[in-house]
């Protein structure tokens, strides 16, 4: 066989890689980069900006803590709105949970069956009339 010959044999190979892979990528069904809802939170976003404005201006940034196998958050200031737990590696372990703090202002969470690993946790809530977004990422065990 000559260098000619394997030229080829090497051209066609990769070609046909090529072809296979742009067959697979036709026929998978979503993108994980590309987010479902873009527009509406495109739109969205000055609001959420003021939001996280608020927390720094206010200095309400809430304490989050683990313990035991529950997550501890604790506000500035009695608060009501929901947290959203979500998982980068997989949405569907995404939770929502509604957030009214008791008086010593904390949320108890629990999360002992939670799969391990990191998740962000996102606060949204008003208190005392003014919204408020924060965001943390938190690893659990």
């Amino acid at each position: 066989m000559n260098w000619g010959t394997k030229l080829m044999i090497g051209m066609g190979c990769f070609m046909t890689m090529i072809i296979v892979y742009a067959v697979l990528m036709m026929r998978s069904d979503s993108d994980a980069l590309v987010d479902t809802d873009y527009y509406e939170k495109g739109i969205n976003y000055n609001l959420d900006y003021r939001k996280k404005s608020h927390v720094n201006m206010d200095r309400a940034e809430p304490a989050i803590a683990l313990r035991n196998d529950s997550l501890m958050v604790t506000f500035k200031r009695e608060a009501t709105g929901s947290m959203r737990m979500i998982r980068t590696a997989d949405k569907k372990l995404d939770q929502q949970f509604d957030i009214i703090t008791d008086q010593t202002h904390t949320i108890k969470i629990p999360v002992s069956r939670q799969k391990s690993g990191l998740w962000k946790v996102q606060l949204d809530w008003i208190s005392m009339g003014r919204p408020y977004l924060f965001e943390k990422e938190v690893m659990l065990p």
